[in-house]
């Protein structure tokens, strides 16, 4: 997504005076032993927030047992048990629905636990909110991408969002447009209860966008914005895991109808090219006028990524970045299309799209 105008910094000495010991963080949490201990310690550095809500969602690994031992560590650490799912529920809502019930902040964040924060993200989050008179502050975060296919798809699809999640719009409070990152995603509590909180959105896979929209909707303002230097994530550490994350959301973030997957589909591939590769097993010329065709492609994706923040070189994944998101895609809408998803060893009834009922 584009960068917008407030480049992270330290928020002032007077905003920070005034926010210390304001914020409930809440990290729903189901079997991320691997990342937990990182997003806490993350957390714990900031005078901002007063206390760390951990909702264990029946993971079934060492997460709970990690949060303990750094209980004795830091005091303002808590532990939570969810209890079994409710029906109608999604776990990630029913989680942070818990971990908001026990906060006593006047600002509620929520964020991922493999979420890793800069010693200012909180305190950037308020001066934010202080500034532009913002009752929900969400960050977009620098993603982190180690694999060959993470550097291939993550970028490719955030930049895609960008053409359809833009800030200047979602910042307008003229502007109808909302959306959200539940990455970090900080809300004033009395504007959460007024919405009804994620008991309002208890079902959504996108209950981050829905928060965004209630508040919105709601009269109050909506502050998006870039994470860089800010929240970091790693989103996915094997490709099944992208997958089937990507799988689980990227049909309903690009508009939720098939004719949305048969544009992006039709946007995304570099149909020239290719039928001119297909026309030089005749006309060998065609071959070389391809290959410039692919090359200008490639050559406008990477200067998309500039102006996005992601390195240039990332170019070099473009082929198969255009392959694995229109994969994907497809995969997300064959999914919605069944009225079932899975995600985290969880299956969910969701609403069939309206072309397929």
């Amino acid at each position: 997504m584009t960068s917008d105008d407030h480049s992270p910094s330290t928020a002032g000495t007077i905003v920070g005076a005034l926010a210390a010991g304001s914020v409930s963080a809440i990290i729903p949490a189901r079997n991320e032993e691997a990342v937990i201990a990182t997003c806490v310690e993350s957390l714990a550095r900031q005078p901002e927030i007063a206390e760390i809500l951990v909702v264990n969602d029946q993971s079934t690994d060492g997460t709970a047992n990690i949060v303990r031992v750094l209980m004795q560590k830091i005091p303002m650490l808590r532990l939570l048990e969810a209890n079994d799912l409710p029906d109608g529920w999604a776990g990630k809502n029913h989680a942070l629905w818990l971990g908001a019930q026990q906060a006593k902040g006047t600002w509620l964040l929520f964020t991922d636990a493999d979420a890793e924060h800069k010693p200012n993200s909180a305190a950037r989050a308020l001066q934010i909110a202080t500034e532009q008179s913002a009752a929900l502050v969400s960050f977009s975060p620098e993603q982190i991408t180690a694999t060959w296919y993470e550097k291939a798809l993550v970028p490719y699809i955030y930049l895609r969002l960008a053409n359809r999640f833009s800030y200047d719009a979602v910042n307008d409070p003229k502007s109808p447009a909302a959306a959200a990152n539940g990455q970090f995603l900080m809300i004033r509590r009395d504007v959460y209860d007024q919405i009804g909180g994620h008991s309002a959105v208890a079902g959504e896979i996108l209950e981050d966008v829905a928060i965004a929209l209630r508040t919105k909707s709601s009269g109050h303002c909506v502050w998006f914005a870039s994470g860089k230097g800010i929240v970091r994530v790693r989103m996915y550490r094997s490709f099944e895991a992208m997958w089937q994350g990507w799988k689980k959301n990227l049909y309903r973030l690009m508009g939720g109808t098939p004719w949305t997957v048969v544009r992006e589909t039709e946007s995304s591939l570099p149909w020239i090219p290719f039928l001119l590769l297909l026309a030089g097993w005749k006309y060998p010329f065609l071959l070389f006028i391809a290959v410039l065709f692919l090359i200008a492609r490639q050559t406008s994706y990477g200067l998309d990524l500039a102006r996005n923040q992601y390195p240039f070189s990332l170019i070099f994944y473009y082929v198969p970045a255009v392959v694995l998101y229109v994969g994907v895609l497809w995969a997300s809408y064959r999914s919605h299309a069944s009225g079932r998803i899975e995600w985290k060893g969880r299956e969910y009834s969701i609403p069939a799209p309206r072309a397929v009922k």
